[in-house]
């Protein structure tokens, strides 16, 4: 097997068997918080707290969680599936994911070896989203060349896919050293573990998922979510033309859920702005302002508010894109642990079945 795309042969880890007809998740980076004198707490501390809210998760009915990887001083999670593993061993139900795992600037064998060993720890809970994020410091930090940004996801993906089969794999391309007939352990009790791909809005991106079999989850984290639609439309229009069958796409925004909507973005906007103004002096964008804030909760990727407004929102956008997975990013700068710990308990216990309800 080579690690030409073209014509992938699909891979068999689409979704967990038992998943249900809707997943709503969680999703954080690991944001480093502020403690109770309102300073940053040291990453250490922000880890233990990402335990704790992981445990809250699953007491409050959450399907899933993922934890993202980054590699920079704002975020305390460089190796998700170690927290991950963390969170399986004091939780029961709640499924575990990468939100998502750079492949770009990993080994795909050691992915899928450190996922496989998280699913067989977690009684099969384990996910995994491969993406190329949207940070690079991972790039310089590993040793790869930016300029190989493109083909080092392309190759790594196709070897991926090989090793998702359990079976022997040959494969050889110019990032990695080839491999002949090598097989992977440990495998998966199941037979399979459950791989999605983040894309960001490309639709190159969008159709490579469906050529591989393999669920799409679309970060949506500015503008409404109607604007997706077309590449909903291609992902689905690609299943079928490559005879795939059906698959899910999911969403991942960004968000918070308070008691009300307007203690909610009181609660938000400070450390939504310190986040996204610190990134923003980084790439050259203008200031954040509370006017594109409103903007983005009152008609864009932002689902902050009261239980109901969250849910309300989710649901419509549910209908909108015929998504089968929605994951909120519910920690964004700095919050407070406290306030983490409360919006996950109300996304959980009332937004979940009000999101249900909407629906049926």
């Amino acid at each position: 097997m080579s690690s030409d795309d073209t014509h992938p042969t699909p891979a068999p880890a689409a979704t967990a068997p038992d998943a249900p007809a809707l997943q709503l998740g969680l999703n954080t980076f690991g944001d480093v918080t502020l403690g109770a004198d309102g300073a940053l707490q040291h990453p250490a501390v922000t880890l233990r707290e990402v335990l704790e809210q992981g445990v809250v998760a699953d007491q409050a009915g959450v399907d899933v969680l993922g934890i993202g990887e980054h590699h920079r001083p704002d975020f305390a999670v460089t190796a998700p599936d170690v927290v991950l593993a963390a969170i399986a061993g004091r939780t029961s139900r709640l499924r575990l994911s990468s939100a998502v795992t750079v492949l770009s600037s990993d080994d795909p064998v050691r992915v899928y070896q450190r996922f496989a060993t998280l699913d067989g720890l977690s009684g099969g809970r384990a996910e995994v989203i491969l993406g190329r994020g949207s940070f690079v410091e991972s790039f310089p930090l590993f040793g790869y060349d930016l300029s190989d940004y493109e083909v080092l996801f392309t190759e790594k993906l196709d070897l991926f896919s090989h090793l998702l089969r359990e079976e022997p794999v040959t494969w050889a391309g110019r990032t990695r050293a080839a491999v002949e007939g090598i097989e992977v352990h440990p495998r998966t009790a199941s037979g399979h573990l459950t791989t999605w791909i983040g894309v960001g809005g490309n639709p190159e991106s969008v159709v490579r998922a469906a050529r591989y079999g393999m669920p799409l989850m679309m970060a949506i984290i500015g503008g409404p979510a109607e604007r997706f639609v077309p590449l909903a439309d291609l992902y689905r229009r690609a299943l079928t033309e490559l005879g795939v069958g059906d698959l899910p796409m999911g969403v991942h925004s960004p968000g918070h859920v308070a008691d009300s909507d307007e203690r909610a973005r009181e609660e938000l906007w400070p450390h939504y702005e310190a986040m996204y103004s610190r990134i923003g002096r980084e790439r050259g964008w203008g200031p954040t302002t509370r006017a594109q804030f409103d903007a983005e909760a009152d008609d864009g990727a932002l689902y902050v508010g009261s239980p109901e407004t969250v849910a309300r929102k989710i649901a419509e956008t549910v209908r909108a894109l015929g998504i089968r997975r929605f994951d909120l990013k519910y920690a964004t700068g700095p919050m407070p642990h406290g306030q983490l710990v409360r919006s996950i308990e109300l996304y959980g216990t009332r937004v979940g079945p009000m999101v249900r309800d909407l629906l049926a």
